[in-house]
């Protein structure tokens, strides 16, 4: 809980066991008129599941997984290719960054090839 500055009744943050101010704690999802759940448009997401002929039917809720599910995996993927690039002394991803994430992490052996 943070505390109150003396006088003026703002809250202030609340410093941590080094000195430097605590990040605010998470905050659940709220139900303000246009808060974004997902950051991919979630019409573009729905266009490419219908472009698969495989797929009849796909709800609403199915959509927003799979756009999440696609945030999640390029911010891992992001974030993983950026080491490699701080690796190299740059701050800049260049492909060969991605290439290099690809080939070091498990995970992502199913896109070995892909990127050619």
């Amino acid at each position: 809980m943070a505390a109150v500055a003396a006088g003026n009744g703002t809250p202030r943050e609340e410093e941590g066991p080094s000195g430097e101010a605590a990040a605010p704690p998470p905050q659940a999802p709220t139900s303000v008129p246009g808060a974004r759940l997902s950051r991919l448009p979630l019409a573009r997401v729905k266009a490419l599941v219908k472009a698969d002929p495989d797929v009849t039917l796909a709800g609403q809720e199915a959509i927003f997984i799979l756009a999440r599910a696609a945030e999640l995996f390029v911010e891992t993927i992001a974030k993983d290719a950026y080491c490699c690039a701080q690796q190299g002394k740059r701050k800049t991803l260049q492909r060969r960054d991605l290439d290099n994430a690809i080939e070091a992490v498990d995970e992502f052996a199913f896109l070995e090839g892909t990127l050619d």
